[in-house]
């Protein structure tokens, strides 16, 4: 449901793909589209429509209700959760910048155990179930492990208040940073090497992070906050996350850069 869900959320986007009627800012640096809505409309109505009884936190629905299940029906067990970003990437799909991406976790007992990461331009779908590792377009995946902290591409993307010493630290000692503008698809990418660490400081969500962390976990990499801690908690403030996710060889040395 989740990876047919997605896929159908990513035709709508390229149909209205640098054809916008709409564009709203939620804030001075956030915008959403009418396809950033009809993207979620569409995915809450696939989940509706298999599992009537799981509650779902949406970005820009937010917190949506479970339908009470009918007499009999098991497909809703109060401890899942269904965690979506429709469109991770809206400033970059909003100014005809071609990387952004759809975002589908669920959550049972408190930890991810479903991610879809679907990239509509590519055509690209990341996926992962827990304990069962990631794939790649139903290929198996895992990151490579590079021997050398020098040799390393990060996903970097650290505030300038309070980071700058650190972020000028930890660019002497990696080869390059760069900063995708979807960080759903740049955690995803951890999980097959394309980037070998994904930095963040600050500002990100649970649906920004629940089905790329799944997949990076998946994928080899160890994912943690920022002070080595669990790097998801369901009941975390929306813009509250930090996260690293590296090798599990070069984790330390990525923390203690950012300490």
């Amino acid at each position: 449901m989740a990876i047919d869900a997605a896929h159908r959320a990513g035709r709508l986007q390229m149909e209205h793909y640098e054809r916008l009627e709409r564009i709203v800012h939620k804030s001075d640096h956030d915008v959403v589209t009418e396809v950033d809505e009809l993207s979620e409309q569409l995915i809450i109505s696939a989940i509706r429509a298999a599992y009537p009884g799981d509650p779902i936190l949406a970005e820009e629905s937010g917190h949506s209700h479970s339908v009470p299940p009918a007499e009999g029906d098991r497909t809703g067990p109060a401890d899942r959760l269904w965690i979506v970003d429709p469109l991770d990437g809206t400033v970059n799909y909003a100014n005809g910048i071609p990387i952004f991406c759809v975002s589908i976790g669920l959550v049972e007992g408190g930890r991810p155990t479903v991610g879809v990461v679907h990239d509509p331009v590519r055509d690209e779908t990341f996926t992962a179930i827990a304990g069962e590792g990631a794939q790649l377009d139903g290929q198996p995946i895992e990151m490579p492990a590079k021997e050398k902290l020098s040799d390393m591409v990060l996903s970097l993307a650290l505030p300038a208040s309070g980071f700058a010493s650190r972020e000028r630290r930890l660019r002497r000692r990696i080869r390059v940073a760069r900063v995708l503008g979807s960080a759903a698809l740049s955690l995803a990418y951890v999980a097959n090497g394309r980037f070998d660490a994904f930095v963040q400081g600050r500002g990100l969500s649970l649906w920004d992070i629940c089905a790329a962390g799944l997949i990076a976990t998946e994928g080899g990499a160890l994912v943690t906050s920022l002070d080595g801690g669990e790097w998801f908690n369901a009941a975390d403030p929306a813009k509250s996350h930090g996260l690293v996710a590296a090798p599990p060889a070069h984790h330390r040395d990525l923390l203690e850069s950012l300490a």
